[in-house]
């Protein structure tokens, strides 16, 4: 570096300072070379910033910086009555949007006791399962993309839109559909939507035969992906890696069968496990899980064809009344007026709610106030805990093969920096 005042030097003094502890003494002596990588680079899979410490091509330390793209989700909650915080989990993990509806709507169920009737909680799975598949199928074309296979991507993308057509069928929006709500959904599926699922399902199983004959046994990808970004179960467990990154690693752990919600004891599904926790099992397992979604989804769509009755809770004071009750009941206008302008009051109580999202583990802390308004929401997120494990899975790897592990472990920034 060639420094020409003394003004310059200090600031580089300082650079460095800061950097002491957390990079080798070789790159306080020029010895390795520091490289900057992203915020804006395409395969950080978002607004993340990696500095990494390079010897040639080797990677000796890698320096994760998050909050490019923090948007205060979770203080502007804390403003809004809970109903109205529904829209604005919608925006954390912008691939899966039903998942944080579902975790904030059971951490409010939770906290004032509310009642969730079956056949909404069997509307719940079938969205919950159609938004892994399709976040599963975005995770799968942009890594393969990364490595150099365009085609998969093209692919991918082609059954990820039929999934966003269904979500709005239901909801009125593709993606940011706030559908899943406390007490149950929005609405009741609509006529199209069970023969376009049914259809997806008919395809599916073929589809991702084609995904697998594409890469499970292609050379290149094998050689950029086994034995590259490896985490042992123990590390990924000292991490809080959660997910299919801890399940690829061997690690038997699952939401859906741990803690079961809305009814997932219920389904027959396996939960696929990796051996070597490396790029390639990563990939082996979120495939085998597209097909346990798929399993999951014959069985609630048969099941929601008997399931009658209501497709949301009947608490008029936590939940608003059909649109149809309007006209002929004073006592619905009330509830409805009430509920969209003042929201309803929680205990002034603590809880937490965790579900299995794409991702891994999301969890959703709510503290009440006794008022219309939370007193403290705070969001546990996937994504966060696994760009922090990534200087573990990079270590001595080289710098084509970050690219790989970055997209191995299926972040999604805004589910990071929220």
């Amino acid at each position: 570096m060639v420094v020409s005042n003394q003004n310059e030097l200090t600031e580089w003094q300082g650079s460095l300072d800061e950097l002491r502890g957390l990079v080798s003494e070789r790159a306080l002596t020029g010895e390795t070379m520091m490289l900057n990588l992203g915020p804006h680079h395409p395969s950080t899979h978002g607004v993340l910033r990696l500095l990494l410490e390079l010897d040639g091509e080797e990677i000796v330390t890698c320096l994760p910086d998050v909050g490019f793209l923090h948007t205060g989700i979770e203080k502007t909650i804390e403003s809004k009555s809970y109903e109205k915080g529904v829209t604005l989990t919608d925006r954390m993990d912008y691939l899966s949007p039903m998942s944080n509806n579902m975790v904030f709507s059971l951490a409010v169920e939770k906290l004032v006791d509310l009642d969730v009737p079956e056949r909404a909680q069997v509307i719940r799975v079938i969205c919950l399962e159609l938004a892994r598949l399709a976040s599963h199928l975005v995770w799968l074309g942009t890594s393969a993309m990364d490595t150099g296979a365009m085609s998969v991507f093209l692919y991918c993308f082609r059954e990820r839109e039929k999934i966003l057509d269904m979500f709005e069928m239901i909801s009125g929006q593709r993606m940011m559909g706030s559908y899943i709500r406390p007490g149950g959904v929005w609405r009741d599926l609509t006529e199209d939507f069970l023969p376009a699922l049914e259809s997806l399902l008919a395809e599916m199983p073929g589809k991702i035969d084609d995904y697998e004959r594409l890469l499970t046994n292609n050379p290149i990808w094998i050689d950029r992906t086994q034995g590259i970004g490896v985490i042992e179960p123990d590390v990924a467990l000292a991490w809080g890696v959660t997910g299919g990154s801890l399940r690829a690693s061997g690690v038997n752990w699952d939401i859906r069968k741990a803690l079961p919600y809305s009814g997932y004891e219920t389904y027959n599904f396996d939960i696929p496990l990796g051996e070597h926790g490396d790029v390639y099992d990563r990939y082996i397992v979120r495939v085998r899980e597209m097909r346990e979604s798929v399993k999951i989804l014959n069985q609630a769509a048969e099941r929601v064809k008997k399931v009658g009755g209501p497709f949301r809770s009947e608490n008029r004071k936590f939940v608003p009344p059909p649109r149809a009750e309007l006209g002929r009941s004073m006592e619905a206008v009330i509830h409805h007026f009430k509920l969209w302008t003042e929201g309803f009051s929680a205990p002034d109580e603590e809880v937490y709610a965790s579900i299995e999202s794409p991702r891994g583990e999301i969890g959703c802390y709510l503290h009440g106030t006794g008022g219309n308004m939370p007193r403290r929401v705070h969001f546990k997120t996937p994504s966060f805990i696994h760009i922090a494990a990534l200087p573990v899975m990079t270590k001595n790897h080289m710098l084509a093969d970050l690219i790989a592990i970055i997209g191995s472990v299926d972040v999604v920034l805004g589910d990071c920096d929220r």
